[in-house]
């Protein structure tokens, strides 16, 4: 039995007596885990004694500060422990010691019911939809719609969303296209499965150029598919697609990488454009919140470049709500009747009257209304989440560009599973960065917390990130 007396009273108050054993099973981690959480059981820590830094007691424990920051976390984590920048790690005011000899069994508080807070990425703010002026384009497409709008329909979409968004697209991100070369979807991944299908008959096949960290559907929808992927590191300037080698097709989000949040270098698109030419192969321009630049004017899509060798997608998801199910494919011109032949064997049609919807939407301004609106709440929304951080939990980094609705924190290494399950305990709904990862990557893999700040409401929103700061590892 090897004894380790931490003196601390000037710290906290108090001596905190911890014996390990090297001999245990679980090694030093879990030994010093059982340590303190049997002295909160037993009261020699009493609820909200404070606990000393990290460092210090892996410096008089003669462990590695990994060690004693892994167990602090996993004590937070089964709620023994609360963690708060300013305040240290101090034990939880909710944990009961044992009184009287009687035995209690081992077991961690219980699991919150569903999140409390819900910092999940990839969601708009719901309640920021515009009803009013969404229902006045309804109205008014429904009473201009002519008599054919009703019966069977064009595959390729309505013509007057077509042409609205040939006109939007090169206004608002430089896409050069025409209504001909327009097909509307459903949504991203209804577009991957139009593109890829089923084996040989899909418009595209593998393998294909991914980045190394995106989107798990995606890639699960491409596997069904047949499809192969191979991944591609990334840097603070998106993919290196000096990687690319013999792939068919390349699948990026230029604009802002998903979800680690840094854009395609000039250079990089230059240089995936002469690949393609190349290979005489095709880009797949994942237009991932585009629209949602906070620090500049958003970048150009990459399709700008040569229309021929890029399909560009995007939706309106995140600019209104992925209950519309609308999206839109601007395609080179070979692609076209393939992917019309592939729309009408397998795939149901967007909404009609949604379709015309947005087209009257686009068409009266009331859409570039709505976005810069929600540029203005999404960059006060992210700015806040920064200042909240600078506050209270300095050490943690946020990376990526000002874009999007969802940033993603740095983590010191070794800590972002012990962070994500204190999260759940917590009731914080967020991800993991490595929940995003490619499997087949060798790329380094990177802590860090992908978190939405979309999603809460106004009045929410401040104790989601008091949350938020709580579950995060100390320094």
């Amino acid at each position: 039995m090897v004894e380790s007396w931490v003196n601390s009273a000037e710290r906290i108050g108090s001596d905190l007596h911890l014996e390990l054993s090297l001999s245990e099973p679980g090694g030093r981690r879990a030994t010093l885990i059982r340590a303190l959480r049997d002295a909160v059981r037993s009261g020699r820590l009493a609820p909200g004694t404070r606990l000393p830094p990290y460092r210090s007691l892996a410096a008089d424990l003669g462990v590695a500060r990994n060690t004693v920051a892994d167990a602090y976390a996993e004590l937070v984590a089964e709620g023994w422990l609360t963690a708060r920048q300013g305040s240290g790690t101090r034990v939880a005011e909710r944990a009961e010691p044992l009184r009287h000899a009687v035995r209690v069994p081992k077991k961690a508080p219980p699991r919150a019911r569903g999140p409390r807070h819900d910092l999940r990425q990839g969601t708009p703010d719901a309640s920021s939809f515009p009803r009013a002026a969404w229902l006045t384009s309804y109205r008014r497409a429904l009473q201009q719609a002519p008599n054919e709008v009703f019966g069977p329909g064009d595959p390729a979409g309505r013509v007057e969303l077509r042409e609205a968004l040939t006109e939007y697209l090169a206004r608002a991100r430089g896409v050069r296209t025409e209504p001909g070369r327009i097909v509307i979807c459903s949504g991203f991944a209804h577009a991957l499965r139009l593109l890829f299908g089923q084996g040989a008959g899909g418009v595209l096949r593998g393998p294909l150029a991914v980045e190394a960290y995106g989107l798990g559907f995606h890639r699960e929808l491409l596997a069904v598919a047949g499809v192969r992927t191979v991944p591609l590191p990334l840097d603070e300037h998106g993919a290196l697609v000096d990687g690319l080698r013999r792939e068919r097709a390349a699948l990026l989000t230029p604009a802002h990488q998903f979800p680690t949040g840094g854009p395609l270098h000039a250079a990089r698109r230059a240089a995936v454009i002469d690949w393609a030419r190349a290979r005489d192969g095709v880009v797949i321009e994942d237009d991932y919140d585009g629209e949602f630049r906070y620090d500049r004017k958003p970048v150009g899509a990459v399709q700008g470049l040569d229309p021929e060798r890029v399909i560009h997608i995007g939706s309106v998801s995140k600019s209104l709500s992925p209950a519309l199910r609308l999206g839109w494919m601007a395609l080179p011109e070979r692609y076209v009747g393939d992917v019309l032949a592939a729309k009408g064997e397998r795939e149901a049609w967007a909404s009609v009257l949604d379709q015309l919807s947005l087209a009257d939407f686009i068409v009266s301004g009331a859409y570039d209304r709505h976005v810069r609106h929600m540029r203005q709440r999404y960059r006060s929304r992210r700015n806040r989440l920064v200042e909240t951080l600078a506050a209270q939990a300095p050490h943690v980094e946020v990376t990526g560009v000002a874009a999007g609705l969802h940033a993603v924190l740095r983590l010191p290494p070794g800590t972002e599973r012990s962070t994500v399950k204190a999260a759940v305990w917590q009731g914080v709904a967020l991800d993991g960065l490595a929940a995003f990862r490619h499997p087949a990557t060798d790329m380094a893999a990177r802590d860090g917390l992908v978190v939405g700040y979309a999603t809460p409401s106004d009045h929410a929103y401040g104790a989601a990130l008091d949350a938020l700061c709580g579950v995060l590892p100390p320094l």
